[in-house]
């Protein structure tokens, strides 16, 4: 497995350790439909919570963030919809991204809650 592949599943690993630590009940990891994939779907309480994760080293050149660019958001927010029709739910949906930043310590975590929002017309 590529180096990066590798740092992405370590910051998934990390991503989920953290969410159960906060109260999150993890429902699936990697969920995939077609050729979308949705990283983490979760539960807060009564909403279903959908979470991008990126990882990066300490060193980044990009903040991870930017990474979550609008065509990703589109697929992300389609792979939802599928997963919720799939499933036959009827929950509030929310979007976050947490951002893994590995460290010589161990990894520094950032959780953006409602990071995005679904587009009107996707």
């Amino acid at each position: 497995m590529a180096e990066h592949n590798e740092t992405g599943k370590e910051g998934e690993i990390e991503a989920c350790a953290w969410l159960n630590r906060n109260g999150y009940r993890i429902l699936q990891t990697n969920w995939r439909w077609h050729h979308y994939e949705l990283d983490i779907i979760a539960m807060q309480e009564d909403e279903l919570v959908v979470i991008e994760v990126k990882t990066r080293s300490a060193n980044y050149l990009l903040p991870p963030e930017k990474a979550v660019t609008k065509s990703k958001i589109k697929r992300i927010v389609s792979a939802t919809d599928a997963y919720i029709r799939y499933k036959n739910l009827t929950v509030d949906v929310r979007f976050d991204v947490i951002i893994v930043i590995k460290a010589k310590n161990g990894h520094r975590i950032d959780h953006i809650e409602d990071a995005f929002y679904a587009p009107v017309n996707y």
